[in-house]
């Protein structure tokens, strides 16, 4: 489990964020300035300056980019919670897959957010300067690429792992056991606790 831990920090830390960004998107404009929510996410005033597909303009236009991706967050995360649950709370070999899944909407999510920027001439974010660019926009992206896909790697070998152990136990005389599956998941527990039992 200690290999493992930095993926929990990660999503402990990135699922109240990224669902705190969907709620902005999906309030507005509640949670523009103006609105009755504001107070709740008073850093996008700042942020939609820099970013438009956050700003009032995209809004009013109905671009529909901002709630699409929000949609896709709260998507993201209900894996990453399920990938803590199975982990720390419900042990389960579901565990690895429940994080790679919201590891790959994430980066997949990521990307195409990159590549409309790309093709639309930037015309979102080619206002600003070049420092801005890189400190509120380029080095966030890269974050979220770069880590998505350290724990892909990671749980992808893990599912890898499980799947050939299970292969070889079935070539055998014995029934597959959920112990041989669990010992390849690098610590993701053997058996569900007893608090998770009906």
């Amino acid at each position: 489990m200690a290999g493992r831990r930095w993926m929990s920090v990660w999503y402990i830390l990135t699922a109240p964020l990224m669902l705190w960004d969907a709620g902005y998107c999906l309030m507005r404009p509640r949670s523009m300035v103006g609105g009755d929510l504001h107070w709740i996410w008073p850093v996008y005033d700042f942020y939609g300056k820099v970013d438009h597909v956050y700003g009032v303009q995209a809004f009013e236009n109905g671009d529909g980019f901002a709630n699409a991706a929000a949609v896709l967050n709260v998507i993201e995360n209900i894996f990453a919670i399920l990938y803590l649950w199975f982990t720390h709370i419900c042990p389960s070999e579901f565990a690895p897959l429940a994080g790679y899944t919201g590891s790959a909407m994430t980066l997949a999510k990521t990307l195409l957010y990159v590549f409309q920027e790309y093709f639309c001439g930037f015309c979102a974010i080619g206002h600003n300067t070049l420092s801005g660019m890189v400190l509120y926009w380029i080095l966030p992206n890269l974050a979220w690429t770069t880590i998505s896909i350290l724990i892909m790697y990671h749980l992808g070998k893990d599912i890898q792992s499980a799947m050939k152990t299970a292969s070889s136990l079935s070539t055998t005389t014995s029934p597959p056991s959920s112990n041989g599956l669990n010992k390849q998941s690098n610590g993701h527990a053997r058996n569900s606790s007893s608090k998770c039992e009906k």
